[in-house]
């Protein structure tokens, strides 16, 4: 059973182009946690301060924020795979440029063009998925896709410190883009014959997609999601050196554990919905468990162990939720070729909660102390619950 706009590719051939894909995305995930992990040889190398290195990688929440429905638009017009290309292409560039820079500056705007390659890659690759599977395979080929971001972070933290220096990283990563490139080049197949476009204007295009209801409920179920997580990961390994009493090195080795936990959470989406589970039934349940969990984590009511048990539990039961929503964009769009739109109103809505979440946790812990924390995850629990009630009346399939 194949989906209107899908190609015939023997399994072989179609499960070499899913893994590429993945592959793909954890090499854009790098980008993003290579700046956390390489923050002390930043420090030693140019003297930067915690803020301005805050920056390296806050700068590819605000293009994903602003960028997400053009680049949508461009991925739509210009096909998938072809901007696929060009995302790896300006990552490797962006990081070439990187390792080379002598002065914060230059780094930083070598930052901002690692984060167009992110967005390009974040958008383009999952709208290959929605074409070269069908559909009794799509919802574990977007599971395996919802694993790129914790599995990304997670090997930065992990092989970061393996690294002499962070111009070796950069170089690395450099390496890496160009690699997958050349994999997509050789084992994606092409858009020859097929057009990714919709016969109508860009405002019409836009306008379809808002109206349509379901992806503008994606859009908020990943943004209440988003902050959520963020708000706990962006202050995990603090929140662990304060209540365990253990050292930075520990922490952060910890804290990728945890993030690693995320991974067990998409894949178990894609069963979960290949089984028939409803979309609303499994957002609603994660966002619960997450606003359970958060409130065990911020509140000191657990021993050690307990908290750092609920902070996998909060990741990995977390996990559900991107997975299932990205699963739902062919789904929730109005028409095939809008679903690259789709995609990039849910990375905007990420992105949002991206830089909601950390800002609005590290100010009420700044003034009320971490209990003060789970009020706010609490509220963006019950909230990513009502989103899922609508989730599951408009989107369905």
């Amino acid at each position: 059973m194949r989906a209107a706009g899908s190609v015939f590719l023997p399994d072989a051939t179609r499960w070499s182009a899913v893994a590429v894909l993945v592959a793909s995305g954890i090499v854009a995930a790098l980008q993003v946690g290579k700046a956390a992990i390489a923050t002390p040889m930043l420090q030693a190398d140019l003297g930067l301060s915690l803020a301005a290195i805050g920056w390296l990688t806050g700068v590819f929440a605000i293009i994903g924020l602003v960028g997400g429905v053009p680049c949508g638009l461009m991925v739509a017009r210009s096909g998938a795979r072809r901007m696929l290309l060009l995302g790896l292409v300006i990552v490797a560039a962006g990081a070439a440029m990187g390792a080379a820079s002598g002065t914060y500056g230059w780094l930083l705007i070598s930052r901002i063009i690692e984060g167009a390659g992110f967005l390009l890659i974040s958008v383009a690759a999952p709208s290959i998925l929605e074409r070269v599977t069908d559909i009794p395979r799509r919802n574990l080929a977007f599971a395996l896709w919802s694993c790129f971001m914790p599995a990304g972070l997670a090997i930065a933290m992990l092989a970061g410190p393996l690294f002499d220096g962070w111009r070796s990283i950069w170089w690395a990563s450099c390496l890496l883009a160009v690699v997958v490139a050349l994999a997509v080049m050789l084992i994606v197949p092409s858009e020859e014959g097929r057009s990714s476009a919709t016969t109508e204007g860009v405002g019409d295009d836009v306008r379809r997609t808002l109206q349509a209801g379901g992806p503008l409920a994606l859009a908020a179920g990943i943004g209440l999601y988003s902050l959520m997580f963020f708000a706990l990961f962006s202050f995990l390994p603090m929140l662990l050196m304060e209540r365990m009493q253990v050292s930075h090195q520990v922490a952060g080795l910890l804290s990728a554990l945890a993030t690693a936990a995320n991974i067990l959470g998409n894949l178990a989406a894609g069963l979960l919905l290949s089984r028939g589970i409803g979309r609303g039934v499994v957002l609603a349940g994660a966002s619960l468990v997450m606003g359970v969990a958060g409130l065990g984590i911020f509140i000191p009511v657990f021993a050690d162990v307990p908290t750092f048990m609920l902070c996998v539990l909060f990741s990995a039961v977390g996990g559900l939720v991107p997975a299932t929503l990205l699963a739902s964009a062919p789904v929730a769009a109005p028409a095939a070729g809008l679903v690259p739109i789709v995609l990039g109103l849910i990375v905007q809505g990420n992105n949002l909660g991206q830089i909601i979440g950390p800002v609005a946790v590290g100010t009420v812990i700044e003034t009320h102390g971490w209990s003060a924390a789970a009020l706010i995850v609490a509220i963006a629990a019950l909230a990513g619950m009502a989103v899922a009630t609508v989730i599951g009346r408009r989107v369905h399939a």
